[in-house]
C-alpha cells in the first residue's frame, strides 16, 4: 500500500440504530489511519452519540456528518464503510439535486436537505469515496473491513439497548 504522507488515507466505519417508537438513537463510528488499519486490534476508540428526533435514514447520515466534522485534517483521502444505501446514492444524486435547489417537482424542500447540503460541503473537504458493507455476513466470510464495521454497529446497538433498558 503506497502512503502518501501530504494526503493520509483514513478509514472510517459508521453505523447507527434507532428506536421508531421513539425516535431516538444511537450513531457509532470508528476512524482508523492506514496504519491501523491492519495492526492487531487494540482497544478501539469507536465513538457514540445519542441522537434524537430522528429516522432510520437521517440517523445514518447525522453519524456520518458527525464524525467527518471529528476529523482533525482536511488533507486526507477518507474512505466511509457503511450500510446505508441512502448515503452511499447521495454522491451520485449531488448534481441533480443542487440543480433542483434541494426541492421537489412539487416545489417543497427534500426531506433531510440540510443534512445533504453539510453532506456535500463536508464531503468536498475531503477526497471521499464510500463503500458499501452488507451488515450480519457469516463470520467466515468477513474480511478485515467488515470485521470493524461489525463492532460498530454493535457498539450503536449496545448503546440503544442500554438506553431502552434505563
Amino acid at each position: 500500500m503506497y502512503v502518501d504522507i501530504d494526503k493520509p488515507t483514513l478509514f472510517l466505519f459508521t453505523d447507527a440504530s434507532v428506536n421508531p417508537k421513539t425516535n431516538v438513537g444511537y450513531g457509532a463510528y470508528l476512524l482508523l489511519g492506514e496504519y491501523e488499519l491492519r495492526a492487531p486490534p487494540k482497544k478501539l476508540d469507536i465513538k457514540v452519540k445519542r441522537f434524537e428526533n430522528t429516522t432510520s435514514s437521517k440517523l445514518e447520515l447525522e453519524t456520518l456528518l458527525w464524525a467527518l466534522e471529528k476529523i482533525p485534517t482536511k488533507d486526507s483521502k477518507i474512505i466511509v464503510y457503511t450500510d446505508s444505501q441512502n448515503t452511499i446514492n447521495l454522491k451520485d444524486r449531488e448534481e441533480r439535486i443542487k440543480k433542483n435547489n434541494y426541492m421537489t417537482k412539487k416545489g417543497t424542500l427534500i426531506k433531510n436537505h440540510e443534512l445533504y447540503k453539510k453532506f456535500y460541503e463536508l464531503t468536498d473537504l475531503y477526497e471521499c469515496e464510500f463503500i458499501k458493507i452488507k451488515g450480519h455476513k457469516k463470520s467466515e466470510d468477513k474480511d478485515y473491513a467488515d470485521r470493524y464495521f461489525t463492532l460498530v454497529d454493535r457498539a450503536s446497538r449496545e448503546a440503544l439497548r442500554g438506553a431502552l433498558g434505563s
